[in-house]
Parts: C-alpha cells; structure tokens; sequence
C-alpha cells in the first residue's frame, strides 16, 4: 500500500480485487480498514461479467483457447 499511496497521492482512488480467496479474506479486509484504504467491500463487487470484465474474457480466454 505504501507504493500505491506515493504513486496516487494526487489521485482519489478506490481499491476493486477480484474474487481471489486471499483478497476476500477477513485479515486482509481487516488489514484495509485499519490502513484507512478506500476500497470495494467483497459483497458490493460487480458480477461476473464480460461487460464489466473485458480483458477476463477476451485475453484470458484466447490463452486458455490455446493451452
């Protein structure tokens, strides 16, 4: 965070994580909360969607399409 906060001091900024378990994670939102982090609480994320997600599934998808 400290990285983040140098390189968007000048920026209002919210933090959006994915649904990786350790981004959903009580110490890691807890750890959030207490450093003051503006960010996206897990159960207000956006759905899954290839409207809102586009490099999801336009790039990932060709990868998996040739592995």
């Amino acid at each position: 965070m400290p990285d983040v906060r140098v390189k968007c001091r000048q920026y209002r900024w919210t933090l959006q994580q994915d649904g990786a378990p350790s981004q959903t994670a009580n110490n890691t939102i807890n750890y959030l909360k207490r450093g003051n982090v503006s960010f996206t609480e897990p159960q207000m994320w956006p759905p899954n969607s290839p409207d809102l997600n586009p490099v999801d599934y336009a790039v990932w998808g060709a990868l998996q399409q040739q592995v």
